[in-house]
């Protein structure tokens, strides 16, 4: 039997309400080779039992017996494909029909591409458009994208399609369990790994009530510099430091300046 041209990855954990919407467009992409493994970390709501109603042969279903977390989950479902390609999906996205298709083309023409994303439109609970991430959109030529990523990140992660290599060698730091994919995507453009980005929306991303970008009810800076200097710091230990290393090194510390200035500033207005 021969391997797919792709392996789509899902994570899912307690999104019952959207998973159906973000499977149906998996299995609708005009691209046809591909293996689709969801693995259900835990969940505790319907999450299974929609998954489950498909019928595809291309379905790999595996569910962890706890909640392990959306690194571990991402690992275990890397460790399993057998694609050319690894393509990451989330459980409450929508992929555009030819998706998989332009992706693919475009990886298969330029060889030297080891990681290509997309640019998103953000939509709500509702499926209402709701813009666009302006960051996303201002940065899509490889120049671009490594300039910006060593101050924020630019990448969304979940319309990723990668060689498998890359993916398997390299592989979602546990450590770094809040931005696992603005901290992979650091690694690889710290080794010259090649990252370009298509500039056609081919995903709807949704924004929920409760997630960190709708809300920031985290401090977004501490967020983003605790990444950076923990980037730098591992690549410093392993003998990797240069000056995309030094970027972030210096881009972190100014993102914890402005942390503590926000936590002081909102204690300020608290009383």
């Amino acid at each position: 039997m021969n391997s797919p041209a792709i392996s789509v990855v899902l994570p899912a954990f307690n999104c019952e309400k959207y998973i159906g919407q973000a499977i149906q467009s998996v299995l609708q992409q005009t691209f046809t080779d591909f293996e689709f493994i969801i693995i259900n970390d835990g969940s505790n709501d319907n999450t299974e039992e929609v998954i489950k109603s498909f019928s595809d042969s291309r379905i790999i279903y595996e569910k962890n017996d706890s909640n392990k977390g959306l690194v571990y989950t991402l690992n275990k479902g890397v460790d399993k494909a057998v694609g050319k390609y690894i393509a990451r999906m989330d459980g409450d996205d929508i992929c555009m029909p030819e998706r998989f298709r332009k992706q693919i083309d475009y990886l298969e023409q330029n060889g030297k591409v080891d990681v290509l994303a997309t640019i998103v439109t953000l939509i709500d609970e509702n499926d209402q458009v709701k813009g666009i991430w302006p960051a996303d959109l201002k940065n899509i030529h490889e120049k671009e994208i490594r300039r910006q990523l060593p101050k924020d990140n630019c990448i969304a992660h979940p319309t990723v399609i990668g060689k498998v290599s890359v993916f398997k060698k390299y592989k979602y730091n546990q450590t770094q369990s809040q931005s696992e994919d603005y901290d992979l995507w650091l690694r690889l453009l710290n080794d010259n790994v090649i990252i370009h980005k298509l500039g056609e929306p081919l995903l709807l991303h949704r924004i929920l009530p409760g997630s960190f970008t709708r809300t920031h009810k985290k401090n977004v800076f501490w967020k983003i510099g605790e990444t950076q200097l923990r980037f730098a710091w591992q690549q410093i230990r392993k003998g990797k430091s240069g000056l995309f290393t030094g970027k972030a090194f210096l881009y972190g510390g100014v993102n914890m300046v402005k942390g503590i200035f926000k936590q002081a500033k909102t204690v300020i207005q608290k009383k």
